[in-house]
């Protein structure tokens, strides 16, 4: 009973952290600010997250899990694009999910080491995936097959697109962000767009529901 006590708490308490740090951004909230917003003592958070870093590690192992599922072939039965198209819903809603990690993420890079070289994996790691994926596209035939050619500079643009949206959501005046508006897939669909074979874009219009390309 105790046991369970104690991994229900430790997960209240990366939830309660999560929630503050979108709030209020990861250098406003402290230990005492979570503990406060819990109505636990200090001393009991820091039992579970001895500092700042060993909880932002555990938020971040959390988030590595989540998408990491993601990104796998969970069903064989469905096309490059099919996959391409889940994956990109995933990960819009999760960009709204961990908000602060994403507007923060130089920042937690650059002050917390343990995290910058577990980020520095998980890039490698997406970025394999990702081209995998844009090589079976390719060998289904919604690619065409100098897109091979460009990889490294999509996937590129990619990462740039997936790094930088909510900042620059935030940035425009009087922008109120929208959780799964669906805005940064259709950006990053329009990228993979002049590289689509005909039946990709067929099947691009039909998953995205446009009439038009």
């Amino acid at each position: 009973m105790k046991k369970g006590s104690k991994v229900n708490t430790k997960q209240r308490i990366l939830s309660t952290a999560i929630e503050l740090f979108n709030k209020n951004g990861v250098q406003s909230v402290t230990s005492r600010h979570i503990a406060t917003e819990m109505g636990i003592s200090n001393g009991n958070l820091d039992y579970h997250f001895s500092n700042k870093e060993v909880l932002l590690l555990a938020i971040y192992k959390q988030m590595r899990e989540e998408m990491s599922y993601s990104y796998k072939e969970v069903d064989p039965g469905i096309s490059s694009f099919e996959q391409i198209h889940r994956l990109l819903g995933h990960l819009e809603g999760f960009q709204y999910k961990y908000r602060f990690f994403n507007l923060d993420v130089l920042e937690i890079s650059r002050t917390y080491p343990k995290i910058n070289r577990l980020l520095r994996n998980t890039f490698r790691i997406r970025k394999q995936q990702m081209s995998d994926i844009f090589k079976r596209a390719i060998q289904e035939g919604f690619l065409v097959k100098s897109t091979e050619n460009h990889i490294e500079q999509l996937l590129l643009s990619i990462r740039i697109v997936i790094t930088f949206w909510l900042s620059q959501e935030e940035l425009q005046l009087n922008a109120k962000p929208k959780r799964g508006s669906g805005g940064m897939s259709e950006n990053i669909w329009l990228l993979l767009l002049p590289y689509m074979t005909q039946e990709g874009k067929e099947l691009y219009r039909t998953l995205i529901g446009k009439t038009t390309a």
